[in-house]
């Protein structure tokens, strides 16, 4: 299967949007199913950096350990999961509009599964996500417009 991708217009900067989005403290703030995000180490986030997510799944708190793998501020962001059953692998990318006073954020979501995971990522999780991106991307939008 092929990578989610949803994109949003939002009145704010580049810096702003890039800064908001890779603050993984914020996480919670825009994505319904991210119940916590704690940096592993100093912010801001460098290439290395990695975050603990709990997502809830129904009743379940599913926990998952991301790293970010390229940091091209305030343009692009990587992010791949290094563990648990369903992995994430998050590309964001800011495109200035506007003479940079708006952006465009194109969010493009893929997983790898891993044991059980096989089997979850195609009956589960992606259908999820395509119901969750679309509200999240709103969510962000009206955050940082407001």
């Amino acid at each position: 299967m092929s990578a989610i991708s949803k994109t949003i217009d939002i009145d704010r900067r580049p810096e702003d949007v890039f800064a908001y989005v890779t603050d993984p403290t914020h996480l919670p703030e825009w994505q319904d199913s991210a119940v916590t995000a704690v940096p592993m180490g100093d912010l801001p986030v460098h290439v290395g950096s990695r975050v603990a997510i709990t997502r809830r799944f129904g009743k379940r708190r599913i926990p998952t350990l991301v790293e970010f793998t390229a940091l091209d501020p305030p343009r692009s962001w990587h992010l791949h999961g290094v563990d648990g059953p369903v992995r994430p692998d998050v590309h964001g990318r800011i495109e200035p509009l506007d003479d940079g006073t708006r952006s465009r954020v194109t969010l493009s979501v893929d997983f790898e599964g891993h044991g059980l995971g096989r089997g979850l990522v195609p009956l589960v999780v992606k259908p999820r996500l395509r119901k969750e991106m679309p509200r999240s991307e709103e969510k962000l939008k009206h955050l940082l417009e407001h």
